[in-house]
């Protein structure tokens, strides 16, 4: 008999997925060339999305969710990996369409892996995780536009998320002040500035209709929320300047104006990270473990089980989980 492993498996009903702890064995798992042990996986609002069904995010029933896991490689008939190799992954919608990390194994194609970076453990990846990867891609496609510290102040929304913790230290490290704008003003902004902000102001300045053009304020910004505050946010972008969005956690729509890109050549830099090309997330991960502090992940990060996974999706669904939480497989 195959040997078992423990998951959080949905299944599908006439209301929500149902969540269920189950112990399956490999014959359960999907197609693919490359076998993982996972050792740690992490949680994202994608992930509470799709285990509390808030949005149609599962494509295949029943399904493992988790949009990422690292882990050891435990067989292998992809050329680039060996067994003992230790990688990571992120999106190509595993924990959508293909089962996740959310559980002890994974069978995924060996061209959606990376391997782990020197000097980062599996957990460490997992701290960063989806959340954190994405926030390196924003902060280069912000240098992409030439968005460098001395061009001023650099905001970033929904602050204390994953995303946005990450994108705070990274910046700062990196030179450029960061202001950081948080709906939680005054229970997170000690842990704001103790991550890098030099200011932290308060998530309604953006919450109403944007103008067309606002004061410019903002070099650049990289942006987790969307609708309102993201055109807000473009309307205060100094000329020349880039935001990089990354998130719809207000909505998908973007009701502002097209003022700020004919008139101040402002730049709006969409950034994916679900079907991001290799060498991106090579480059990515590279500069993660050269440029992100590995103290201040350690302070942004908390450790769960996979027993808290449903607690943990409503939790973060009503932006209640500060910074990133590693689960423990």
């Amino acid at each position: 008999m195959s040997e078992t492993f423990r998951a959080l498996r949905l299944h599908k009903t006439d209301a929500a997925p149902e969540a269920k702890f189950e112990d399956l064995s490999l014959e359960d798992l999907m197609p693919g060339d490359v076998t993982v042990r996972v050792e740690h996986s992490t949680i994202n609002f994608k992930d509470g999305l799709a285990i509390t069904g808030r949005s149609p995010i599962v494509r295949t029933w029943p399904l493992i969710p988790g949009i990422d896991f690292a882990g050891v490689v435990e067989t292998s008939d992809n050329a680039d990996f060996r067994p003992g190799d230790r990688v990571v992954l992120n999106g190509w919608g595993v924990g959508e369409g293909h089962h996740g990390g959310y559980a002890g194994k994974a069978r995924v194609k060996g061209d959606w892996l990376v391997k782990l970076p020197d000097g980062l453990t599996s957990a460490q990846v997992m701290a960063i995780g989806t959340a954190g990867y994405t926030s390196m891609l924003c902060v280069l496609g912000l240098e992409r536009q030439g968005v460098t510290p001395d061009r001023g102040d650099i905001l970033v929304t929904g602050a204390a998320g994953g995303v946005g913790s990450v994108a705070i230290a990274l910046l700062a490290r990196l030179g450029y002040r960061v202001v950081a704008s948080s709906r939680r003003v005054a229970t997170e902004a000690d842990y704001l500035t103790g991550l890098g902000a030099a200011e932290v102001i308060d998530a309604a300045e953006f919450q109403g209709p944007a103008r067309m053009l606002g004061k410019e304020r903002w070099a650049g910004a990289v942006d987790c929320v969307g609708s309102h505050t993201l055109a807000n946010v473009i309307s205060q972008t100094r000329y020349g300047g880039a935001v990089a969005a990354c998130g719809l956690a207000q909505g998908m729509d973007l009701p502002g104006s097209v003022a700020p890109f004919i008139l101040r050549g402002v730049t709006l830099a969409g950034i994916d990270s679900v079907m991001r090309p290799k060498p991106d997330r090579i480059e990515a991960w590279g500069r993660l473990a050269k440029d992100l502090d590995l103290g201040l992940l350690a302070t942004m990060t908390s450790h769960a089980k996979l027993e808290d996974l449903p607690r943990l999706a409503g939790e973060i669904l009503a932006g209640q989980v500060r910074g990133r939480v590693v689960i423990d497989l």
